[in-house]
């Protein structure tokens, strides 16, 4: 995502519509602790990635590695995985509802 963001048009044009700054909490299964934390800057002029939680986010998403790759490969819906409880989300919800398969590059082959 991070290169996707630095060498492509998505770097210019994501941020202007998504106006969010995303926490990510990741853990291996359901109920363990977060192993990880990734910040998803869509707020600022390029966009970008941090290891870590970065500044303060707009919507702060927990959810298991394997989910979490699902929804950013498009095979699970974020909104389905957060009625399912595979995703929790803590904010503003009118931010989370930004955060969409779309934002990522399609997979490679």
């Amino acid at each position: 995502m991070g290169l996707y963001l630095e060498h492509a048009d998505a770097g210019k044009t994501l941020p202007t519509k998504v106006q969010a700054v995303f926490h990510f909490e990741i853990a291996p299964k359901k109920g363990a602790p977060a192993a990880g934390a990734w910040t998803i800057d869509l707020k600022s002029a390029q966009g970008k990635i941090a290891n870590g939680k970065v500044g303060t986010a707009d919507a702060t998403f927990t959810m298991t590695d394997d989910d979490f790759l699902a929804v950013c490969m498009g095979k699970l819906n974020p909104q389905i995985a957060f009625m399912q409880g595979k995703m929790k989300i803590k904010g503003n919800m009118e931010a989370a509802m930004k955060f969409t398969p779309n934002l990522f590059p399609a997979p490679s082959k």
